[in-house]
């Protein structure tokens, strides 16, 4: 059985999978469990299951996930968070006290990933987390502008940056 065999499942698995996902950005993005939002949530997401569940692999996304990638999912989110708010905390640091030295800058981090939603999502990461900011993907590179510059080493900048987030989305997309 090769690797594409072993995760194929039945076209409504994945229609259902897709419409819990998106029910789920539905009522995050309208925060609301009114009978209403959730009627107008169901049918949306109901047909946008219908219309995309053959482009579900091929826009990048993994196989319907075990528990350990939900885990992982979940544990991503938690540390992408943590990320964000200690970020914050160093930029406010930095705007309150400008005497505080800052060496803007960009430089390249190399990636291990290898599909593009992974990609896009670790991009995202980084630009979610104040102070850097991802300007461009190209193949395993990526050019991340930096407020504060501690190396211009590509490992060394690897690992301050894009390895924090990295190790979690090479076990979700593997």
């Amino acid at each position: 059985m090769n690797e594409k065999e072993k995760f194929h499942v039945h076209p409504v698995v994945n229609i259902i999978y897709l419409f819990v996902i998106l029910m789920i950005i539905w009522i995050a993005l309208t925060r609301s469990l009114s009978p209403s939002e959730l009627v107008a949530g169901f049918v949306v997401s109901f047909f946008l299951s219908l219309l995309l569940y053959g482009n579900f692999e091929k826009a990048g996304f993994p196989p319907i996930p075990g528990l350990k990638k939900i885990g992982y999912s979940l544990l991503y989110a938690v540390v992408l968070l943590k990320e964000i708010i200690l970020a914050n905390l160093d930029v406010a640091y930095r705007v309150l006290h400008p005497k505080m030295p800052i060496k803007p800058g960009i430089v390249i981090i190399k990636t291990g990933l290898k599909q593009d939603l992974a990609k896009l999502i670790l991009a995202n990461s980084i630009t979610l987390t104040p102070g850097t900011f991802t300007l461009d993907i190209e193949d395993d590179r990526l050019l991340i502008h930096w407020i504060n510059v501690k190396t211009d080493n590509v490992e060394e900048a690897t690992r301050m940056i894009g390895e924090r987030f990295e190790k979690y989305l090479r076990i979700i997309f593997h």
